[in-house]
């Protein structure tokens, strides 16, 4: 048995799913979740084989749902993005479902993923993590928040509250006035997404809120230091230097 998981905040939509699946009863479906919160923790207890999971949610979309998720079970997205939005994840070969889609077109979908399973291919999870390197350049809220997820409880990070980001091992360190928060992305990941009038690559470890540097002094041959207003000290390197003095308008 194909275990299935529908995470949709339109009741209607995950009807029209659930009845398309009527002629796939080798597909069971164990939850239906309204939004991303529902639908990690049900993700979580159920481990399931594949998801029919809608993108635009509310508190949480779904691929920040995604990023949440510690082994990526195959994905099927059901979405009412534009299609030229859409066109940017098609290089991924990850499958979506536009909204309103017809039975035939849902088939074809899943009957794609369940070829690929039959051959004992791997391609959904790797395909779904490289979507998520490109989600957030595509869905503004994504650019303007950081969703971490602490003892098992969902966390949103402003990224105006961020002062800075730092290299830590597979993990990257978000620093606040709340603390320290990890999350399971690289820096050349938020160097892409978060704003560069707002945040700049001061070191090859370091990103940097700008509107948090309140002086930067001269560090070690042609190095500095910005000078945060919480005190903080961050490293700039030699090639950080220009970048942040852009950021700042000097």
């Amino acid at each position: 048995m194909i275990k299935a998981i529908i995470i949709d905040d339109e009741p209607l939509a995950r009807e029209v799913v659930k009845e398309y699946l009527q002629s796939f009863p080798q597909v069971q479906v164990l939850q239906e979740c309204n939004d991303g919160f529902e639908g990690l923790k049900a993700v979580q207890q159920h481990q399931p084989d594949i998801l029919f999971l809608d993108v635009q949610m509310p508190k949480i979309n779904g691929f920040e749902m995604l990023e949440l998720v510690e082994e990526l079970p195959a994905v099927i997205f059901t979405t009412a993005f534009e299609e030229h939005a859409i066109r940017a994840f098609e290089v991924n070969a990850v499958d979506y479902l536009l909204k309103p889609f017809s039975k035939d077109r849902f088939e074809k979908a899943l009957q794609k993923w369940l070829a690929s399973r039959a051959a004992a291919t791997t391609a959904a999870p790797p395909q779904t993590s490289q979507l998520l390197e490109t989600a957030a350049a595509s869905i503004p809220t994504q650019s303007n928040r950081i969703v971490v997820k602490i003892n098992g409880k969902i966390k949103i990070i402003p990224v105006q509250e961020v002062h800075y980001l730092e290299a830590a091992d597979d993990y990257v360190k978000i620093i606040t006035q709340e603390g320290a928060f990890l999350k399971n992305k690289t820096m050349a990941f938020f160097e892409q997404t978060l704003d560069p009038q707002q945040f700049a690559r001061v070191h090859r470890s370091y990103i940097l809120n700008v509107n948090q540097v309140t002086r930067i002094e001269p560090y070690e041959k042609e190095n500095h230091l910005a000078i945060l207003r919480t005190g903080a000290k961050v490293p700039v390197s030699k090639t950080g230097y220009p970048r942040l003095k852009t950021a700042l308008g000097l």
